[in-house]
């Protein structure tokens, strides 16, 4: 069977979700390789043998972590060279858009973004993606070269299968333009104890509606309630009630969850572009002709300072 190449997003050796999601995405097309590079890639072994992956390509070294991306997009194509697979896989951050644009370039082939699906083809595999607002769903594949896809978190189930996750020393040599752009600084970001936006599966987003920073109170509530990370619309965010890093949107950033809840957002075409391809969305809204309406699974005509606080309230009632 074609082997898959899945690139392994981990902090320290801790492997995060959305790379377990593509091990079950490659077991559709082929057998999972996955790829982990820099700082306590070897630790990772255990978690993506337990969730399918047949072997583990390690490569460690200052340069994943002193440099930005080239040494990655160098890595990843040296195990491209060594496995010959039929496709490589990245999540949808964007970091890993990059690594995919730049690895496509390097090795001539084509690059598929933002995928939620993937089937296996005649001709390789099959990307299917959501644009315009899930007004429609596209089928792609790439027809020269191997298929680099980028896939949306929470487009897959997490699902364990046991593999023989053998560990193997990945041989990278670095090229001068690898160690062009250092790292000169970093500053960790304030844990709110909320899941990653991007990784969540379920976001509360606030928007014009909440009409001010002091009432995104409400919607901390709510989210809390759920285990919910925080979102906002680009209103909110201009206005500056909400960091730019919770943005939801065109110029923001894309969520996939399997629960979205819009409070007090229009659904300009900017907004849903972000969260178009949720699984299910609840929007809550006083006004009725709002065009949020038009892509919702569930929509609640009313005030969000009467409704929101209801239904925070009737779900920490069922979690006593």
């Amino acid at each position: 069977m074609a082997e898959v190449l899945v690139f392994v997003d981990h902090v320290d050796g801790a492997v995060r979700k959305p790379t377990l999601e593509l091990l079950t995405l490659a077991r559709r097309i082929g057998e999972p390789v996955a790829v982990a590079l820099g700082e306590g890639a070897g630790a990772t072994a255990g978690v993506l043998g337990e969730h399918g992956a047949v072997r583990v390509l390690t490569a460690s070294g200052p340069e994943f972590g002193q440099f930005l991306v080239v040494p990655k997009v160098e890595a990843l194509q040296a195990a491209v060279e060594a496995v010959s697979p039929v496709a490589v896989l990245l999540p949808s951050s964007a970091e890993s858009k990059e690594v995919a644009a730049r690895l496509a370039l390097r090795i001539g082939s084509g690059v598929i973004t933002d995928a939620v699906d993937l089937e296996a083809g005649e001709s390789g595999p099959v990307a299917t993606q959501s644009a315009f607002a899930a007004s429609f769903t596209t089928k792609s594949r790439v027809s020269r070269g191997v298929a680099v896809i980028t896939v949306k978190p929470n487009s897959a189930p997490v699902e364990p299968v046991a593999a023989a996750g053998a560990v193997e020393e990945l041989s990278v040599s670095f090229s001068e333009g690898a160690r062009a752009t250092k790292v000169v600084s970093r500053e960790a970001r304030e844990s709110t104890g909320r899941p990653e936006l991007t990784e969540a599966a379920i976001v509360v987003s606030g928007g014009r509606g909440v009409n001010g920073a002091e009432n995104f109170a409400v919607i901390e509530a709510l989210a809390d309630s759920l285990g919910a990370a925080v979102g906002a619309s680009r209103a909110a965010v201009d206005a500056g009630w909400y960091p730019h890093s919770n943005q939801v949107g065109q110029t923001g950033k894309s969520v996939s969850p399997q629960l979205y809840i819009a409070s007090g957002i229009s659904g300009a075409i900017q907004h849903r572009a972000g969260m178009q391809t949720s699984k299910t969305i609840v929007a809550i809204n006083k006004d009725a002709e709002a065009p949020i309406f038009e892509l919702v699974d569930y929509g609640v005509v009313g005030d969000l300072f009467d409704v929101v606080p209801q239904l925070t309230e009737e779900i920490n009632s069922r979690k006593d």
